[in-house]
């Protein structure tokens, strides 16, 4: 290893990490970016297939998660940080957008359902990971712009992922005293499989793109490097930040 690597502070030689939802879109970018700067990350969803099949191609261990389910959790955090005795990165990234519509529409079994996987799931990982995180550990938690302003079209997601970005100020204050940091990252539209009908919605995309000042979406490479960024040294004095990749839609009034 050179010099020049162990100095670099973007740089997560040796970390140990885990990232959910890491099969594909943005959590798997987020997962390939950390090994590609040096951690060894746990591959997860909760397809057992596809994290066998995506934890092989990356030649990674791979451990298939539930994020409703408690005891998954444990299993995932333990089966992560016991080949080195601890855990330096969580990647909190699992989440579905749920049904749209406004509140006075919700069906409350879907708005459970994304309450559950979009936020409960965040709480619960963060407390299996607490006592394995080593000092100098960093929690990224992925809200969303939607937690940001208002939203008519997609309400139970908006609420719980400014639930997300509230749990990173919460984490941040709590832990912070331990040496460990907490922050979240709210993507703004971002170009994955997913995404692909509205993509493919020129009316959508022409009013979202007048929005947006890069006038493009991101990609999920994009966001993966704001995750780097904010799990290694070089984010080190930043906790309970929500960090907006976006493009400037946030900020712009649409000129």
């Amino acid at each position: 290893m050179s010099a020049a690597r162990v100095s670099d502070p973007f740089r997560l030689d040796g970390k140990v990490g885990l990232v959910t939802g890491s099969t594909r879109g943005i959590g798997r970018a987020i997962a390939e970016a950390m090994i590609t700067a040096g951690a060894r990350v746990t591959i997860s969803s909760e397809d057992a297939a596809d994290t066998a099949a995506v934890a092989a191609e990356l030649g990674m261990p791979g451990v298939p998660c539930d994020v409703t389910d408690a005891a998954a959790i444990e299993r995932l955090v333990e089966a992560t940080a016991a080949p080195d005795g601890g855990l330096d990165i969580v990647v909190c990234n699992a989440g579905i957008t749920g049904r749209p519509g406004g509140f006075a529409d919700i069906a409350m079994d879907d708005y459970d359902r994304v309450m559950a996987i979009n936020l409960r799931s965040q709480v619960m990982l963060a407390r299996a990971a607490r006592p394995h995180l080593r000092a100098g550990g960093s929690l990224v938690l992925i809200s969303s712009l939607s937690a940001l302003r208002g939203n008519g079209a997609i309400s139970a997601y908006a609420l719980a992922k400014a639930g997300v970005s509230q749990l990173a100020r919460n984490l941040a204050v709590e832990w912070g005293p331990h040496g460990l940091r907490c922050n979240a990252i709210a993507p703004g539209f971002i170009a994955t499989e997913l995404s692909r009908p509205l993509l493919e919605n020129q009316a959508f995309m022409a009013r979202r793109m007048q929005m947006t000042p890069l006038r493009r979406p991101g990609t999920p490479a994009e966001v993966a490097g704001a995750a780097v960024f904010l799990a290694s040294p070089a984010a080190g004095f930043i906790t309970g930040q929500t960090l907006v990749v976006d493009g400037g839609t946030l900020i712009t009034d649409g000129s």
